[in-house]
């Protein structure tokens, strides 16, 4: 066995802890940059489960990559630690609701998570109806908990409205006798509340910030706050800043930012080098791109995925791929590919709203144009950075 092939390879010249590039890493607070704003609304809207009382509800809007979920979760975590120390028992519940779309998955995945090993009570992964696991819930947290925080991310994803109404008045309804409950609802669409019917608004009653997207000074303090992820002298002082200054100019996104780095780590290791250096974080910059855009398009609806390939199949027959296409143009052709995959084509006025919002995700820019005078406004739209065959590529592969 002594001549056997190590597969793993030896020391690691360019990484020493890998961890804290990773997406599900929660940094302590000094790694949590540009933020202090955003912490300090989310802090005074939780205070009052400090004392076991009722916190707000809060909705944060932002881009992908802009701290929302970073700072819910340590937020909550932090109100959990301070409410021990006046004997205050603070459960935190996390839901993906890209993953628990249904209400029965995100209010089974809420009462399983609150359900910990100190309680006599059994939660199946399956087999109830939605009721019974609302009983179970609120039995939960009534027998166990003085305060629960639930966290719904992506929550515009949730195919029912249901969810929101149940949790935001839990206590007013009678659910809850012993204990109370907040919702921090996280969202891209900053349209999120106009989508909700008017019971669900009245009852919610929420604090909303928005989490503006990092500017490059703030990217590369939070890079250089990961530098303890490489080895001594693994990384060229070249490298934080040239990450930084292009996730600045593209999306603002610190997770992206993370990723980009990460991915240079690995591909100055797959070469053997010693050192990360600026040509490697070129390579990682074009393969996150595409990581990127897949992500964003395969959480998207499908009507979103025809307007982009409609609009990726102008810019592409145009042969400029920072070519811009007026609304009408873009429409158009989405009808045609509506018509190719047997869909019925939404309204003009809901692909209007369709491109703002994909816009807003950083997919695509806009730009208002003028017609001549007294002819009026017209908008155009434009691939953000990206290539129509890596939209169009990414659109069939999630669909």
């Amino acid at each position: 066995m002594s001549d056997s092939i190590d597969y793993f390879g030896g020391t690691d010249a360019i990484f020493r802890n890998k961890d804290l590039l990773q997406v599900k890493y929660l940094p302590d607070e000094d790694r949590i940059i540009g933020r202090n704003e955003q912490l300090n609304n989310l802090g005074s809207s939780l205070r009052p489960a400090i004392k076991g009382q009722t916190p707000n509800h809060v909705l944060i809007y932002g881009k992908t990559g802009t701290g929302k979920s970073l700072c819910s979760k340590f937020m909550a975590r932090q109100l959990q630690r301070r409410a021990a120390e006046d004997n205050v028992g603070v459960g935190i519940a996390y839901v993906d609701c890209f993953q628990d779309s249904t209400e029965t998955q995100a209010i089974k995945s809420i009462a399983i998570q609150l359900n910990d090993d100190t309680t006599n009570i059994r939660i199946p992964a399956s087999g109830l109806s939605t009721g019974d696991y609302y009983r179970k819930l609120w039995t939960v947290i009534d027998d166990y908990y003085d305060v629960v925080i639930v966290i719904l991310d992506e929550i515009d994803k949730l195919d029912s409205d249901n969810v929101l109404m149940q949790l935001s008045r839990a206590v007013e309804s009678g659910k809850l006798n012993d204990s109370t409950l907040g919702v921090i609802g996280i969202s891209n669409k900053i349209q999120y509340k106009d989508t909700l019917n008017e019971r669900v608004k009245s009852s919610l009653s929420e604090r909303e910030f928005v989490f503006p997207p990092y500017d490059a000074n703030q990217l590369r303090a939070i890079l250089e706050s990961r530098q303890d992820a490489f080895q001594e002298g693994a990384l060229s002082d070249g490298v934080p800043p040239r990450v930084a200054a292009l996730a600045a100019r593209e999306h603002g996104d610190a997770r992206k930012a993370i990723d980009i780095l990460r991915f240079a780590g690995e591909i100055a290791e797959d070469e053997d080098a010693t050192q990360v250096k600026q040509e490697h974080v070129d390579q990682a910059h074009e393969r996150e791109e595409q990581n990127r855009v897949a992500d964003l398009i395969s959480k998207s609806t499908p009507h979103s995925r025809f307007v982009l390939i409609a609009l990726a199949n102008i810019v592409q027959q145009r042969g400029n791929a920072e070519a811009w296409v007026a609304t009408n143009d873009v429409f158009d052709v989405y009808r045609t590919v509506c018509k190719g995959d047997g869909a019925e084509p939404l309204k003009k006025r809901r692909i209007r709203d369709i491109l703002s919002e994909l816009e807003f995700l950083s997919i695509i820019d806009q730009d208002l144009r003028g017609k001549g005078q007294g002819q009026g406004n017209y908008m155009v739209n434009r691939l953000a950075e990206v290539e129509p065959t890596t939209v169009i590529k990414a659109c069939s592969n999630a669909s």
